[in-house]
């Protein structure tokens, strides 16, 4: 009876391990508008699914840093859901007070760009598994605009 059962685990294990899970990648990261108080930056993320039925997205998760040190980190909640056999395009918004740009000014007086790391987690809500995220990251220079870009 032991050894039926240690088959059957090994059995589903097996099977757990090859499913295909959704996959993910930064594409790009960009200057998108500025307001009173704040710069406002965009990430296009492209997430691929391979399943023959949509998936919801129970959240994005945020956290963006430049020179070890973290700028900003916050939770995009339901961005909607992943159509079927298919690649979708989120766009994830993240404002940046320029209190904080203002503490990178030695970082952005050089070269007028910021060096960043940006880390994302996709969390999923998948039938039979339930919960599971997808971490994922770019580095990359984050130009700034000038004031001609502005107006």
């Amino acid at each position: 009876m032991a050894e039926f059962l240690d088959k059957a685990k090994n059995f589903v294990a097996d099977k757990i391990a090859n499913i295909k899970k959704p996959e993910a990648s930064i594409d790009d990261v960009g200057f998108k508008s500025v307001t009173r108080d704040s710069a406002i930056f965009n990430s296009k993320v492209s997430v691929t699914n391979p399943y023959s039925h949509s998936i919801p997205i129970c959240e994005v998760s945020y956290t963006l840093k430049s020179g070890n040190r973290e700028i900003l980190s916050g939770t995009m909640p339901d961005p909607g859901s992943l159509e079927e056999n298919k690649t979708t395009m989120l766009e994830v918004p993240m404002k940046v007070p320029y209190s904080i740009l203002m503490d990178l000014a030695r970082d952005i007086g050089k070269d007028w760009d910021i060096d960043y790391e940006l880390i994302l987690g996709l969390t999923f809500d998948l039938p039979v598994f339930g919960n599971i995220t997808i971490p994922i990251s770019k580095k990359g220079e984050l130009k700034l605009p000038t004031f001609s870009d502005l107006f």
